[in-house]
């Protein structure tokens, strides 16, 4: 009875996804507004539902992760938070002196204050892979489920190959480019993101390599990669070398951002790009296509200006 009890009640979850599923599917199809090809030459619509159900279908494992205690989280949710606030000109990699101050104006005691501060710092890398397993995995998704429209945009335009993709997630990218024929690897800390992509490109048949790596940590290599893709994966900073070290000469990176902007009107953690930054960042490569739109992003249910840039590993 208890076994049929928890059947019944991850298939009452699955249909809520589904349907949320479906329903994104519909308005996705409109948008493109045209048939996307793939590898067995079926419609965007059927290729996304195939894609965005395998996703949905496939309800999370047991934690790989250790959990952090319920006080822990709450003092790195409200960390977060803060830093969100912050216009983008005024994070970096040091906010230490920053969070404290503002701490300390909220008149914190010094000993809690020292407390917060050792959390942030010591736990940080893993309540923040926690953070994104729970975003990754929810019963219901906060983000697109759908591949990237600039991706599709410019890799249908390219003869497959070998792909990265950095910061996957759950391989909603990852798992296109591989039913378009691509070789795909993709690499993020968040390792039950990771299962969930492996286990909805085996449901398709596919074939994808995760690594559970960060960029600090992940070998972009050299001359190995024919398509780089940074899909609300950070912008320029400390890419820039292992970028262009790591395409192949004729090789793209494809990148889609949040724009500065942005992030004076909305609250937006991460994946900000300066007005104009991707090209002139990356120096060494040429600019095949760059715009700054109002546009939906992936992450986020306003329009807003995102940042979409696309540079080219030029022929030695």
């Amino acid at each position: 009875m208890a076994t049929a009890a928890l059947v019944l009640s991850a298939l009452s979850v699955l249909t809520v996804v589904v349907s949320v599923i479906w329903s994104v599917a519909g308005v996705w199809a409109k948008w493109q507004r045209r048939r996307l090809p793939t590898k067995s030459g079926t419609s965007a619509a059927a290729c996304l539902l195939a894609v965005a159900g395998a996703l949905a279908s496939m309800v999370p494992l047991g934690a790989q992760s250790p959990a952090p205690t319920a006080a822990e989280t709450q003092i790195y949710t409200e960390y977060i938070q803060w830093l969100s606030s912050l216009p983008p000109d005024q994070r970096g990699p040091d906010m230490v002196p920053k969070y404290r101050a503002a701490l300390v104006a909220k008149g914190l005691p010094p000993a809690e204050i020292e407390k917060r501060l050792d959390i942030v710092d010591r736990e940080g890398q893993r309540m923040e892979v926690a953070r994104w397993n729970a975003f990754f995995t929810a019963d219901t998704p906060r983000f697109n489920l759908a591949p990237n429209a600039f991706l599709i945009q410019i890799a249908e335009k390219r003869t497959p190959g070998t792909a990265l993709d950095a910061a996957m997630g759950q391989g909603r990218n990852a798992i296109w480019l591989a039913r378009q024929g691509w070789q795909v690897t993709g690499f993020d800390p968040a390792d039950q993101a990771l299962d969930v992509a492996q286990r909805a490109a085996r449901a398709l048949g596919l074939k994808i390599e995760t690594v559970n790596a960060r960029f600090e940590t992940f070998d972009f290599g050299e001359n190995k990669w024919d398509l780089i893709l940074l899909s609300y994966a950070g912008c320029t900073g400390g890419v820039v070398e292992k970028v262009e070290k790591g395409l192949k000469p004729g090789g793209i990176v494809v990148i889609e951002a949040f724009h500065e902007d942005a992030a004076k009107k909305f609250r937006i953690g991460g994946s900000i790009c300066a007005t104009g930054e991707p090209p002139q960042a990356f120096t060494h490569l040429r600019t095949v296509h760059f715009e700054e739109p109002i546009a939906m992003p992936d992450f986020g249910a306003q329009r807003m200006r995102l940042s979409r840039y696309v540079g080219e590993k030029p022929q030695p």
